[in-house]
């Protein structure tokens, strides 16, 4: 029986769920998601509280916890909205917002450019060396920051390169003098 599964999902104010057959729906101030639950789970809202329940532990018992996680996730976006935030390090590297897509300049022949997907927002400030990324999937958010992180991640010897802000990178001493 899964313990993260059995916990039930306290819902938002202005948050309202719809549970239709194995399709969970829910709505917000920020927007609208959907997911469809694997077969053997079932949903239930009572009096603000979504409640996952599973039919056979040892058949469906792996999807009981990820399908309450993933709801839980759907309910806090749809209210609250996620925000990742990444930092550039390096003499000229910088992101510059050209309508739909993100030009990165990370020392490379030409800048590597970075598609943003419908559903999120993504806003450069300090002069090109800070990437914020909102949106109300936390799937979505999580990806495109770790795509765009992939460009060039942070080196351990000098620093430099794209790293999540609060991140710490683990630094190497390099050559020594002998």
């Amino acid at each position: 029986m899964s313990r993260i599964g059995k916990e039930p999902v306290k819902l938002a104010e202005g948050v309202t769920v719809t549970v239709e057959g194995q399709k969970v729906t829910a709505k917000g101030k920020l927007g609208e998601l959907s997911y469809t639950m694997h077969e053997g789970i079932t949903a239930n809202v009572e009096d603000g509280i979504l409640k996952v329940a599973c039919a056979d532990d040892d058949k469906y018992g792996n999807f009981h916890g990820l399908a309450r996680a993933l709801i839980n996730n759907m309910v806090i976006g749809v209210s609250q909205g996620y925000t990742k935030q990444l930092s550039i390090e390096g003499t000229g590297f910088k992101a510059v917002l050209k309508g739909s897509e993100l030009a990165l300049s990370l020392g490379f022949a030409s800048p590597k450019i970075y598609a943003i997907p419908e559903g999120l927002t993504v806003t450069v400030e300090n002069d090109g060396l800070q990437v914020t990324i909102k949106g109300i999937s936390k799937e979505l958010v999580g990806e495109a920051a770790a795509r765009i992180r992939a460009f060039y991640p942070a080196e351990p010897y000098k620093g430099k390169g794209i790293k999540y802000v609060g991140e710490k990178i683990r630094r190497k001493q390099g050559k020594k003098v002998a």
